[in-house]
């Protein structure tokens, strides 16, 4: 008889690779080629139409630049040579006569000289109330003018920042007290019908003098510090003369 316990088929009997099952096919193994990785490319339609997007951008703005820029040609910025403040020295001083007991100055410089502020300080820090006024020369420097019937030597100094007196000026037919820093700024002090006025800044000393000048003219038009001025209209008596 046959005996049918032997081996009927053909198997396989090569040994696995170590590490993998029985029966498995070996797994593929990383890319050893040394090629670089393939990097995605755009398609020319998707180019064109980014580059066409970049363009009209591009357009867009100048057209927006060049219809702008013949409005900005024809409205330039106006010219000014700095803010200009309407002051009315003449009638500050009015204001201010009542409380002065004098009637302040209000120099007629006519359009040469520019004020840029007319005020009474009531002298709380200094002790001593004066009137004060801001001068643009035509040069544009600045005398500021100051005017008291109440000065003392200390506020004298303070007002010509301790300057040495270097001489006096003539101006207006006054003799002017000159007081000179040596460092630009300068001051010219007249004492006149009962009030102190202090002329102080960096202008030239030709400004100063024309400046003093129409002050001058200013302090003879009014009536000394300390009188009544004559109410305007009022008709003012003669003197009776003495029986013989």
């Amino acid at each position: 008889m046959r005996d049918y316990r032997g081996v009927s088929e053909l198997q396989d009997t090569s040994p696995a690779a170590p590490g993998s099952p029985a029966g498995s096919s070996p797994a593929a193994g990383p890319d050893t080629s040394g090629q670089p990785p393939a990097k995605p490319v755009i398609a020319a339609a998707a180019a064109k139409r980014a580059n066409a997007s970049v363009m009209g951008m591009i357009i867009a703005l100048v057209v927006s630049i060049a219809a702008f820029l013949p409005i900005v040609l024809m409205n330039p910025s106006p010219k000014t040579d700095g803010y200009r403040p309407n002051i009315n020295v003449s009638a500050s001083a009015q204001n201010a006569a009542a409380v002065a007991g004098f009637t302040p100055v209000a120099a007629d410089t006519g359009d040469t000289f520019r004020a840029n502020y007319a005020r009474w300080e009531s002298g709380a820090g200094s002790g001593v109330p004066a009137w004060e006024v801001g001068y643009l020369t035509p040069k544009e420097s600045f005398i500021a003018l100051v005017q008291t019937r109440q000065a003392n030597p200390t506020w004298l100094l303070q007002q010509t920042k301790n300057a040495p007196v270097t001489g006096t000026r003539n101006a207006g037919g006054r003799d002017w007290e000159l007081h000179d820093t040596g460092k630009g700024e300068k001051s010219m002090v007249l004492a006149e019908r009962g009030t102190t006025v202090i002329l102080s800044g960096s202008a030239t000393l030709e400004e100063f003098s024309t400046l003093a000048e129409a002050v001058v003219k200013s302090l003879v038009a009014n009536p000394p510090a300390g009188t009544q001025a004559p109410t305007p209209g009022a008709t003012v008596s003669p003197t009776a003369a003495p029986s013989p």
